[in-house]
Protein backbone atom coordinates (compact mmCIF):
# COMPACT_ATOMS: atom_id res chain seq x y z
CA UNK A 1 0.00 0.00 0.00
CA UNK A 2 1.37 3.53 -1.01
CA UNK A 3 0.33 6.59 0.85
CA UNK A 4 0.42 10.29 -0.40
CA UNK A 5 1.78 12.58 2.48
CA UNK A 6 0.29 15.32 1.39
CA UNK A 7 3.92 16.66 0.25
CA UNK A 8 2.80 17.79 -3.30
CA UNK A 9 4.60 19.78 -5.73
CA UNK A 10 2.73 22.69 -7.81
CA UNK A 11 1.82 20.09 -10.32
CA UNK A 12 0.53 17.92 -7.67
CA UNK A 13 -1.38 20.76 -6.18
CA UNK A 14 -3.16 21.70 -9.44
CA UNK A 15 -4.43 18.02 -9.72
CA UNK A 16 -5.42 18.23 -6.34
CA UNK A 17 -7.65 21.35 -7.06
CA UNK A 18 -9.25 19.40 -9.54
CA UNK A 19 -10.05 16.51 -7.60
CA UNK A 20 -11.79 19.32 -5.08
CA UNK A 21 -13.98 20.47 -8.53
CA UNK A 22 -14.97 16.40 -8.70
CA UNK A 23 -15.76 16.48 -4.70
CA UNK A 24 -18.01 19.58 -4.98
CA UNK A 25 -19.98 18.00 -7.72
CA UNK A 26 -20.10 14.75 -5.92
CA UNK A 27 -20.82 16.20 -2.27
CA UNK A 28 -24.17 15.62 -1.66
CA UNK A 29 -25.43 13.43 -4.57
CA UNK A 30 -26.02 9.68 -3.13
CA UNK A 31 -26.35 10.69 0.04
CA UNK A 32 -27.30 12.09 3.53
CA UNK A 33 -25.53 13.73 6.59
CA UNK A 34 -26.30 12.05 9.81
CA UNK A 35 -25.29 13.20 13.29
CA UNK A 36 -24.71 11.20 16.98
CA UNK A 37 -24.54 13.62 19.28
CA UNK A 38 -21.28 13.68 21.70
CA UNK A 39 -22.46 14.70 25.58
CA UNK A 40 -20.11 15.43 28.37
CA UNK A 41 -20.82 15.05 32.20
CA UNK A 42 -23.91 17.63 32.35
CA UNK A 43 -25.43 15.99 29.43
CA UNK A 44 -23.81 19.64 27.16
CA UNK A 45 -23.34 19.12 23.30
CA UNK A 46 -19.28 18.84 23.36
CA UNK A 47 -19.52 17.99 19.79
CA UNK A 48 -20.83 15.59 16.68
CA UNK A 49 -19.94 12.62 15.17
CA UNK A 50 -20.87 12.78 11.64
CA UNK A 51 -21.31 10.34 8.85
CA UNK A 52 -22.77 9.39 5.31
CA UNK A 53 -25.83 7.30 4.55
CA UNK A 54 -26.23 6.04 0.78
CA UNK A 55 -29.38 6.88 -0.99
CA UNK A 56 -28.84 4.02 -2.51
CA UNK A 57 -29.68 0.48 -2.55
CA UNK A 58 -26.95 -0.99 -0.71
CA UNK A 59 -25.72 -3.25 -3.95
CA UNK A 60 -25.73 0.04 -6.03
CA UNK A 61 -23.89 2.44 -3.11
CA UNK A 62 -20.83 3.87 -4.26
CA UNK A 63 -17.49 2.36 -2.47
CA UNK A 64 -16.54 3.25 0.93
CA UNK A 65 -14.10 6.16 0.19
CA UNK A 66 -16.03 7.95 -2.21
CA UNK A 67 -19.11 7.91 0.50
CA UNK A 68 -16.65 9.60 2.86
CA UNK A 69 -14.89 12.06 0.29
CA UNK A 70 -18.93 13.26 -0.64
CA UNK A 71 -19.54 13.82 3.34
CA UNK A 72 -15.86 15.38 4.09
CA UNK A 73 -17.25 17.46 0.95
CA UNK A 74 -20.34 18.83 2.43
CA UNK A 75 -19.34 19.85 6.05
CA UNK A 76 -16.24 21.68 4.34
CA UNK A 77 -18.86 23.58 1.75
CA UNK A 78 -21.75 23.98 4.72
CA UNK A 79 -19.52 24.08 8.12
CA UNK A 80 -16.01 25.41 7.01
CA UNK A 81 -16.23 27.54 3.96
CA UNK A 82 -13.15 29.65 3.01
CA UNK A 83 -12.73 32.72 4.59
CA UNK A 84 -15.56 32.13 6.99
CA UNK A 85 -14.99 31.32 10.81
CA UNK A 86 -15.71 27.49 12.05
CA UNK A 87 -19.75 27.59 12.15
CA UNK A 88 -19.30 25.33 15.32
CA UNK A 89 -18.22 27.25 17.50
CA UNK A 90 -16.05 24.91 20.29
CA UNK A 91 -17.83 21.72 19.03
CA UNK A 92 -15.77 19.41 17.86
CA UNK A 93 -16.48 16.70 14.63
CA UNK A 94 -15.92 12.64 14.98
CA UNK A 95 -15.28 10.82 11.77
CA UNK A 96 -14.53 7.13 11.08
CA UNK A 97 -11.54 6.80 9.00
CA UNK A 98 -9.57 4.09 7.67
CA UNK A 99 -5.80 4.19 6.11
CA UNK A 100 -7.49 5.12 2.28
CA UNK A 101 -9.29 7.66 3.89
CA UNK A 102 -6.46 8.90 5.87
CA UNK A 103 -4.36 9.05 3.25
CA UNK A 104 -6.66 11.73 1.26
CA UNK A 105 -5.93 14.89 0.98
CA UNK A 106 -9.12 15.80 1.39
CA UNK A 107 -9.26 15.72 5.22
CA UNK A 108 -7.30 19.18 4.53
CA UNK A 109 -10.74 21.02 4.02
CA UNK A 110 -11.23 20.39 7.86
CA UNK A 111 -10.42 22.84 10.45
CA UNK A 112 -7.45 20.50 12.25
CA UNK A 113 -8.04 21.92 15.86
CA UNK A 114 -11.81 20.67 15.96
CA UNK A 115 -11.48 17.21 13.83
CA UNK A 116 -11.46 14.09 15.80
CA UNK A 117 -10.34 10.84 13.16
CA UNK A 118 -11.68 7.80 14.49
CA UNK A 119 -9.43 5.06 13.71
CA UNK A 120 -9.38 1.31 14.45
CA UNK A 121 -6.37 -0.32 16.07
CA UNK A 122 -5.36 -2.30 13.19
CA UNK A 123 -5.22 1.12 10.58
CA UNK A 124 -3.45 2.74 13.67
CA UNK A 125 -0.72 -0.09 13.98
CA UNK A 126 0.01 0.26 9.86
CA UNK A 127 3.62 0.84 9.89
CA UNK A 128 3.47 2.48 6.29
CA UNK A 129 0.95 4.69 7.32
CA UNK A 130 2.67 6.40 10.08
CA UNK A 131 4.19 9.03 8.36
CA UNK A 132 0.88 10.19 7.60
CA UNK A 133 -0.45 9.98 11.06
CA UNK A 134 2.15 12.07 12.36
CA UNK A 135 1.36 14.53 9.46
CA UNK A 136 -1.87 14.82 10.42
CA UNK A 137 -1.12 14.94 14.35
CA UNK A 138 1.25 18.00 13.53
CA UNK A 139 -1.23 19.96 11.55
CA UNK A 140 -3.56 19.72 15.02
CA UNK A 141 -5.85 16.88 14.28
CA UNK A 142 -6.92 14.78 17.06
CA UNK A 143 -7.68 10.54 16.77
CA UNK A 144 -9.13 8.57 18.85
CA UNK A 145 -8.80 4.69 18.86
CA UNK A 146 -11.18 2.52 18.17
CA UNK A 147 -10.83 -1.32 18.53
CA UNK A 148 -7.95 -1.51 21.34
CA UNK A 149 -7.53 -3.03 24.68
CA UNK A 150 -5.21 -0.79 25.64
CA UNK A 151 -3.11 1.91 24.31
CA UNK A 152 -0.06 1.42 22.31
CA UNK A 153 3.28 0.32 23.78
CA UNK A 154 4.70 2.29 21.04
CA UNK A 155 5.74 5.81 22.82
CA UNK A 156 5.27 7.55 19.32
CA UNK A 157 2.15 6.19 18.70
CA UNK A 158 0.72 7.05 22.35
CA UNK A 159 2.20 9.90 21.78
CA UNK A 160 -0.57 10.51 18.53
CA UNK A 161 -4.09 8.96 20.74
CA UNK A 162 -5.98 12.09 22.18
CA UNK A 163 -8.96 9.95 22.64
CA UNK A 164 -9.97 6.85 23.78
CA UNK A 165 -12.91 4.19 22.84
CA UNK A 166 -14.09 2.92 26.16
CA UNK A 167 -16.81 0.98 24.65
CA UNK A 168 -19.48 1.23 27.70
CA UNK A 169 -17.28 2.55 29.83
CA UNK A 170 -14.97 -0.50 30.68
CA UNK A 171 -13.03 0.86 34.00
CA UNK A 172 -9.76 -0.87 32.43
CA UNK A 173 -10.07 1.16 29.22
CA UNK A 174 -10.47 4.15 31.10
CA UNK A 175 -7.67 3.95 33.72
CA UNK A 176 -5.49 3.40 30.75
CA UNK A 177 -7.30 6.26 28.84
CA UNK A 178 -6.39 8.23 31.82
CA UNK A 179 -2.43 7.25 31.90
CA UNK A 180 -1.68 7.99 35.84
CA UNK A 181 1.16 6.22 35.16
CA UNK A 182 2.53 8.22 32.79
CA UNK A 183 2.85 11.50 33.38
CA UNK A 184 5.13 12.57 30.37
CA UNK A 185 2.17 12.59 28.49
CA UNK A 186 -0.97 14.49 28.57
CA UNK A 187 -4.24 12.39 29.54
CA UNK A 188 -6.33 10.37 26.64
CA UNK A 189 -10.16 11.40 26.85
CA UNK A 190 -12.24 8.31 27.49
CA UNK A 191 -15.34 8.33 25.15
CA UNK A 192 -18.07 5.63 25.84
CA UNK A 193 -19.47 5.06 21.92
CA UNK A 194 -22.15 1.66 23.06
CA UNK A 195 -24.53 3.43 25.66
CA UNK A 196 -27.03 1.16 26.09
CA UNK A 197 -29.33 3.17 28.59
CA UNK A 198 -29.36 6.66 30.55
CA UNK A 199 -28.30 4.89 33.63
CA UNK A 200 -25.39 3.82 31.82
CA UNK A 201 -24.72 7.64 30.99
CA UNK A 202 -25.34 8.29 34.22
CA UNK A 203 -22.31 6.12 35.80
CA UNK A 204 -20.10 7.38 32.86
CA UNK A 205 -20.83 11.18 34.15
CA UNK A 206 -19.96 10.02 37.62
CA UNK A 207 -16.19 9.45 36.40
CA UNK A 208 -16.21 12.29 33.54
CA UNK A 209 -16.68 10.22 30.53
CA UNK A 210 -17.91 12.14 27.98
CA UNK A 211 -20.36 9.94 25.76
CA UNK A 212 -22.00 9.43 22.00
CA UNK A 213 -26.12 9.39 22.33
CA UNK A 214 -28.11 7.71 19.69
CA UNK A 215 -31.85 7.72 19.20
CA UNK A 216 -31.47 4.00 20.66
CA UNK A 217 -31.13 5.57 24.31
CA UNK A 218 -34.80 6.50 24.25
CA UNK A 219 -36.07 10.08 25.24
CA UNK A 220 -33.95 11.01 28.36
CA UNK A 221 -35.78 10.98 31.93
CA UNK A 222 -36.70 14.22 33.05
CA UNK A 223 -34.41 15.62 36.38
CA UNK A 224 -37.47 16.36 38.07
CA UNK A 225 -39.68 13.20 37.00
CA UNK A 226 -41.57 13.27 40.21
CA UNK A 227 -42.87 16.00 39.53
CA UNK A 228 -45.40 17.72 36.64
CA UNK A 229 -45.29 21.08 37.52
CA UNK A 230 -44.55 23.87 34.46
CA UNK A 231 -42.12 26.60 36.23
CA UNK A 232 -43.77 29.87 36.86
CA UNK A 233 -41.78 31.02 33.51
CA UNK A 234 -43.29 28.69 31.49
CA UNK A 235 -46.74 29.36 32.38
CA UNK A 236 -45.98 33.19 31.68
CA UNK A 237 -44.94 32.24 28.44
CA UNK A 238 -47.35 30.10 27.54
CA UNK A 239 -50.00 32.71 28.37
CA UNK A 240 -48.02 34.96 25.88
CA UNK A 241 -48.04 32.90 23.06
CA UNK A 242 -51.37 32.62 23.42
CA UNK A 243 -52.19 36.33 23.56
CA UNK A 244 -50.20 36.29 20.89
CA UNK A 245 -51.93 33.73 18.66
CA UNK A 246 -55.39 35.37 19.36
CA UNK A 247 -53.47 38.56 18.14
CA UNK A 248 -54.66 40.96 21.84
CA UNK A 249 -53.76 44.65 21.68
CA UNK A 250 -49.88 45.18 22.00
CA UNK A 251 -50.31 47.06 25.07
CA UNK A 252 -51.81 43.99 27.02
CA UNK A 253 -48.87 41.48 25.89
CA UNK A 254 -46.33 44.06 27.17
CA UNK A 255 -48.31 44.64 30.98
CA UNK A 256 -48.19 40.94 30.93
CA UNK A 257 -44.57 40.00 29.74
CA UNK A 258 -43.38 43.06 32.27
CA UNK A 259 -44.71 41.18 35.33
CA UNK A 260 -41.28 39.06 34.36
CA UNK A 261 -38.24 41.32 34.37
CA UNK A 262 -36.32 38.61 34.08
CA UNK A 263 -37.84 36.85 30.96
CA UNK A 264 -38.17 40.40 29.59
CA UNK A 265 -34.27 40.82 29.68
CA UNK A 266 -34.05 37.29 28.16
CA UNK A 267 -36.51 37.85 25.07
CA UNK A 268 -34.32 41.04 24.46
CA UNK A 269 -31.11 39.63 25.06
CA UNK A 270 -32.27 36.38 22.80
CA UNK A 271 -34.13 38.62 19.88
CA UNK A 272 -30.47 41.09 19.81
CA UNK A 273 -28.25 37.92 19.32
CA UNK A 274 -26.86 36.76 15.89
CA UNK A 275 -29.40 33.95 15.37
CA UNK A 276 -31.83 36.32 15.25
CA UNK A 277 -30.34 38.92 13.07
CA UNK A 278 -32.64 41.82 12.73
CA UNK A 279 -30.14 43.97 12.23
CA UNK A 280 -30.91 47.15 14.67
CA UNK A 281 -30.69 46.67 18.54
CA UNK A 282 -34.03 45.75 20.06
CA UNK A 283 -35.31 47.71 23.07
CA UNK A 284 -38.78 46.75 23.93
CA UNK A 285 -41.16 44.75 22.78
CA UNK A 286 -43.18 47.31 21.32
CA UNK A 287 -39.92 47.40 18.69
CA UNK A 288 -39.67 43.64 18.77
CA UNK A 289 -43.28 43.15 17.58
CA UNK A 290 -43.03 46.70 15.54
CA UNK A 291 -39.71 45.17 13.67
CA UNK A 292 -40.63 41.36 13.11
CA UNK A 293 -44.43 40.95 13.34
CA UNK A 294 -46.78 38.79 15.46
CA UNK A 295 -45.33 35.94 14.23
CA UNK A 296 -41.74 36.07 14.48
CA UNK A 297 -42.31 36.85 18.21
CA UNK A 298 -44.17 33.75 18.58
CA UNK A 299 -41.17 31.90 17.66
CA UNK A 300 -38.94 33.58 19.70
CA UNK A 301 -41.32 32.78 22.54
CA UNK A 302 -41.15 29.46 21.37
CA UNK A 303 -37.48 29.07 21.78
CA UNK A 304 -37.81 30.45 25.48
CA UNK A 305 -40.31 28.07 26.39
CA UNK A 306 -37.81 25.34 25.18
CA UNK A 307 -35.27 26.83 27.85
CA UNK A 308 -37.73 27.47 30.52
CA UNK A 309 -37.54 24.65 33.11
CA UNK A 310 -34.18 23.72 33.12
CA UNK A 311 -34.98 21.49 35.90
CA UNK A 312 -36.80 19.49 33.73
CA UNK A 313 -34.56 18.85 30.80
CA UNK A 314 -30.95 18.17 30.14
CA UNK A 315 -29.29 21.05 28.16
CA UNK A 316 -28.50 19.03 25.09
CA UNK A 317 -32.86 18.76 24.25
CA UNK A 318 -32.91 22.33 24.51
CA UNK A 319 -30.36 22.51 21.38
CA UNK A 320 -32.08 19.96 19.66
CA UNK A 321 -35.16 20.69 19.90
CA UNK A 322 -34.04 24.74 18.62
CA UNK A 323 -31.76 22.38 15.71
CA UNK A 324 -35.00 20.66 14.70
CA UNK A 325 -37.01 23.44 14.40
CA UNK A 326 -34.83 25.36 11.98
CA UNK A 327 -34.10 22.27 9.95
CA UNK A 328 -37.80 21.68 9.01
CA UNK A 329 -37.93 25.76 9.05
CA UNK A 330 -35.03 25.66 6.06
CA UNK A 331 -36.39 22.63 4.00
CA UNK A 332 -39.57 24.07 4.45
CA UNK A 333 -38.60 27.12 2.41
CA UNK A 334 -37.54 25.56 -0.19
CA UNK A 335 -41.04 24.17 -1.23
CA UNK A 336 -43.75 26.33 0.75
CA UNK A 337 -44.78 29.87 0.26
CA UNK A 338 -43.35 32.68 1.89
CA UNK A 339 -44.72 32.88 5.77
CA UNK A 340 -44.99 29.33 6.93
CA UNK A 341 -42.00 29.06 8.08
CA UNK A 342 -42.93 30.29 11.33
CA UNK A 343 -44.75 27.21 11.41
CA UNK A 344 -42.48 25.37 10.58
CA UNK A 345 -40.09 26.22 13.31
CA UNK A 346 -43.02 25.42 15.85
CA UNK A 347 -43.60 22.46 14.11
CA UNK A 348 -39.94 21.33 14.49
CA UNK A 349 -39.33 22.53 18.31
CA UNK A 350 -42.59 21.99 19.89
CA UNK A 351 -42.67 18.14 18.53
CA UNK A 352 -40.16 17.84 21.29
CA UNK A 353 -41.53 20.21 24.18
CA UNK A 354 -43.14 17.57 26.35
CA UNK A 355 -39.66 15.90 26.70
CA UNK A 356 -38.16 19.73 27.51
CA UNK A 357 -41.14 20.35 29.65
CA UNK A 358 -41.84 17.40 31.33
CA UNK A 359 -45.28 16.86 30.95
CA UNK A 360 -47.63 15.09 28.18
CA UNK A 361 -47.96 16.66 25.16
CA UNK A 362 -51.80 16.73 25.16
CA UNK A 363 -51.24 19.22 28.22
CA UNK A 364 -48.53 21.55 26.74
CA UNK A 365 -51.15 21.53 23.75
CA UNK A 366 -54.41 22.54 25.68
CA UNK A 367 -52.31 25.15 27.17
CA UNK A 368 -51.05 26.73 23.94
CA UNK A 369 -53.88 26.33 21.22
CA UNK A 370 -51.85 25.89 18.51
CA UNK A 371 -53.13 26.07 14.36
CA UNK A 372 -55.06 22.23 13.24
CA UNK A 373 -52.30 22.45 10.46
CA UNK A 374 -49.30 22.40 13.14
CA UNK A 375 -51.06 20.27 15.71
CA UNK A 376 -51.49 17.41 12.77
CA UNK A 377 -47.65 17.69 12.32
CA UNK A 378 -46.18 17.07 15.83
CA UNK A 379 -49.67 14.60 17.00
CA UNK A 380 -49.59 12.41 14.06
CA UNK A 381 -46.63 13.69 11.66
CA UNK A 382 -49.53 14.28 8.80
CA UNK A 383 -51.06 17.45 7.66
CA UNK A 384 -48.46 20.15 5.23
CA UNK A 385 -46.17 20.06 8.02
CA UNK A 386 -46.12 16.70 8.70
CA UNK A 387 -43.62 15.27 6.23
CA UNK A 388 -40.87 17.81 6.91
CA UNK A 389 -40.78 16.79 10.38
CA UNK A 390 -40.94 13.05 9.48
CA UNK A 391 -37.66 13.82 7.17
CA UNK A 392 -36.14 15.63 9.79
CA UNK A 393 -36.44 12.91 12.35
CA UNK A 394 -34.95 10.15 9.74
CA UNK A 395 -32.18 12.26 9.34
CA UNK A 396 -31.39 12.41 13.18
CA UNK A 397 -31.97 9.20 13.74
CA UNK A 398 -30.71 7.40 10.05
CA UNK A 399 -34.10 5.59 9.84
CA UNK A 400 -32.86 4.62 6.13
CA UNK A 401 -36.26 6.86 5.33
CA UNK A 402 -34.68 10.15 4.50
CA UNK A 403 -34.19 8.91 0.63
CA UNK A 404 -37.78 8.19 0.58
CA UNK A 405 -39.43 10.96 2.40
CA UNK A 406 -37.08 13.79 0.67
CA UNK A 407 -37.76 12.47 -2.76
CA UNK A 408 -41.45 12.83 -1.46
CA UNK A 409 -41.42 16.31 -0.59
CA UNK A 410 -39.17 16.55 -4.29
CA UNK A 411 -35.96 17.86 -2.55
CA UNK A 412 -32.96 17.14 -3.59
CA UNK A 413 -30.40 15.25 -0.74
CA UNK A 414 -28.47 18.42 -1.51
CA UNK A 415 -31.14 20.68 -0.26
CA UNK A 416 -31.89 18.49 2.62
CA UNK A 417 -27.94 18.31 3.42
CA UNK A 418 -27.41 22.00 3.36
CA UNK A 419 -30.80 22.53 5.62
CA UNK A 420 -29.38 19.98 8.18
CA UNK A 421 -25.82 21.52 8.74
CA UNK A 422 -26.91 24.90 8.33
CA UNK A 423 -29.73 24.23 11.17
CA UNK A 424 -26.61 22.89 13.07
CA UNK A 425 -24.14 25.86 12.66
CA UNK A 426 -27.26 28.10 13.65
CA UNK A 427 -28.34 26.69 16.78
CA UNK A 428 -24.55 27.06 18.17
CA UNK A 429 -25.96 30.96 17.99
CA UNK A 430 -29.67 30.48 19.00
CA UNK A 431 -29.63 28.57 22.08
CA UNK A 432 -29.69 31.13 25.33
CA UNK A 433 -26.48 31.68 26.70
CA UNK A 434 -27.83 30.13 30.15
CA UNK A 435 -28.67 26.67 28.63
CA UNK A 436 -25.21 27.11 25.73
CA UNK A 437 -22.40 25.22 26.45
Amino acid sequence: MRFDFFRRSNAEETAAAGQSKDLTALRNADGYVAYTLLLDAQKRVAGYKLSWRSAAKPEEAPDAITQFKALVACVTEHLNPPDTPWQLGRSELFFDVNAESLAHGALQSLPPEYTVFCVELADFAIEELRPVLLFLREQGFSFMLRGATALPEDHELLGMVTHFDVGGGDAMLVAAARRGEQPDHMPVQPIATRMASWKDFDACAARRIDVFVDASCGAPPAANTGSRTLQPESVLIMRLLQMIQRNEDLREIEAALKRDAALTYRLLRHMNSPAVGAGVEIHSLHHAVTMLGYSPLFRWLSMLLATSNPTGSPPFMMKKAIMRGRFVELMGEIMLPKGESDNLFVVGMFSLIDQLLGIPMEEVLNKVQLSDSVQQAILARQGVYGPFLSLAEACESNTGDAARLSESLLLSADQVNAAHLSALAWSQDAVPAEAAH
